[in-house]
């Protein structure tokens, strides 16, 4: 049987990971929109026709809800064109951008209209934004909600720049209560101040004394006082880049008993561990911090039990003089790891070691991301949606030459590293992702 209707691109695959599990498809797409899904060989016609090679699998564009971009203000850092170029790279055509480190933050709807007016013109694929809860805004958390933010941001301890500062239990339960009262979501990053004050501090090269200065406690610490705010608010919550896998039981407890929490952890989490940190290598700076390897297993444990929701990048780069000082010393690097463009080829490199499958990766970084953000049309190879589509070669082989992608300053842990898995081509709205910034902005409730 063949479809009269033309269709504007028809991608026909062997292997396409859909909803229904893995299929062989054809997909019309029209007006960059899904219009229909059916099985390969029934003759869909297109203007256009894509056909998958067969060590290539169709997957749905990735959403990636944890990227700090840094424009304007800290553009040598990194900047919407390098951004979004690198997320295309790697398969990512949604990234939801954080409200820190860019100046001014994101913590008035003067200054996201700001961060959007440099964004504008420049994104490769397409951009949504976090609002800040600083000390002080919570008049603005309203007016940023009706300007379109996807929800906020807070820490619960110092953030590392000045101009964002972190918010003391009160102010914390003030501001949930505060984003309860109209559906918006806090994101949050859990460490305790306390605890890290209490800490040893060692500075140097040594990278089990910069373990030693942010321990699991701190972030466990913080939970439990995040998920007690949000079981007496009533607020939806949820917790960033999770690194210690002791924190699962108690966030299964919460869930439970109705507590409305959700978790991410990160790439880095689960395929780097501290046995294997050279001394002096701050390129695996990140707080929280890399943990062992025991702790990485128990985390891939949390996703495979749903435990934790989605897996995004938090690709939080800074200039090479700022991360890797001559010294080596820990304490004196910026913290944060680069791998917006690698986050699929590391966790998949990770999950195929340990016998999961692809599907389970997609769904953490496509479907599961999106649902967080309340992106209804991505995430998905599905009637519909966007037409945002990864071509990817799950057996393919690389290995990280940093000076080769698209990131602003090529500082990352993943450098010569050996990596199974390469995107071949990314779609966004049916269009391959090219030399023109074609991407658009997002607003809460438009998709």
């Amino acid at each position: 049987m063949t479809d009269t209707a033309t269709h504007d691109l028809v991608v026909r695959a062997a292997r396409a990971l859909t909803p229904d599990g893995e299929r062989a498809v054809e997909v019309g797409v029209t007006a960059g929109r899904i219009e229909t899904v059916v099985p390969l060989g029934t003759g869909l016609a297109g203007s256009e026709v894509l056909e998958l090679a067969e060590d290539e699998v169709l997957l749905p564009g990735l959403v990636d809800s944890h990227v700090h971009v840094n424009e304007p203000g800290r553009t040598e850092w990194e900047g919407f064109a390098t951004a979004t170029r690198a997320a295309a790279a790697g398969g990512v055509t949604t990234i939801v951008d954080m409200p820190l480190n860019s100046l001014p933050p994101t913590t008035s709807v003067a200054n996201l209209a700001v961060k959007k007016q440099r964004a504008v013109d420049q994104a490769f694929v397409d951009v949504g934004f976090w609002g800040g809860a600083v000390p002080g805004n919570t008049a603005d958390l309203r007016p940023l909600h009706d300007a379109g933010v996807f929800g906020f941001k807070c820490f619960l301890a110092d953030s590392g720049v000045p101009e964002f500062g972190h918010l003391e239990d009160a102010e914390l339960r003030t501001d949930l209560a505060e984003l309860t009262s109209f559906g918006a979501m806090m994101i949050v990053h859990a460490e305790d101040p306390g605890t890290l004050e209490d800490a040893p501090q060692e500075p140097g090269p040594t990278y089990k004394h910069f373990l030693a200065s942010r321990p699991a406690k701190a972030e466990s610490t913080a939970i439990a006082g995040l998920i007690d705010a949000a079981r007496v608010t009533g607020a939806r919550a949820h917790v960033l880049h999770l690194s210690d896998a002791d924190s699962l039981p108690m966030i299964a407890a919460a869930r439970a008993e109705g507590v409305r929490l959700t978790v991410e952890t990160c790439p880095h989490y689960l395929s780097l561990d501290a046995d294997h940190v050279p001394d002096g290598a701050t390129a695996y700076k990140c707080c929280p911090p890399i943990r062992e390897q025991d702790n990485q297993d128990r985390l891939w444990q949390g996703l495979r039990d749903g435990l934790i929701d989605v897996v995004v990048t938090d690709h939080s780069p800074a200039t090479a003089a700022l991360k890797e000082p001559a010294s080596g010393d820990f304490a004196e690097a910026w913290g944060g790891v680069a791998s917006l463009q690698l986050g699929l080829a590391v966790v998949w490199t990770e999950a195929r070691r340990r016998g999961v499958p692809l599907a389970d990766v997609v769904r953490w970084m496509s479907a599961g991301p999106a649902a967080l953000v309340g992106l209804e049309r991505k995430g998905g190879i599905a009637v519909g949606k966007d037409a945002d589509l990864a071509v990817f070669a799950p057996e393919a082989t690389f290995v990280v030459d940093p000076t080769r992608l698209h990131h602003k300053n090529p500082v990352t842990p993943y450098s010569g590293r050996d990596l199974t898995g390469v995107v071949r081509r990314t779609l966004l709205r049916g269009r391959p992702v090219g030399d023109e910034p074609a991407g658009t902005l997002l607003r809460r409730g438009e998709s």
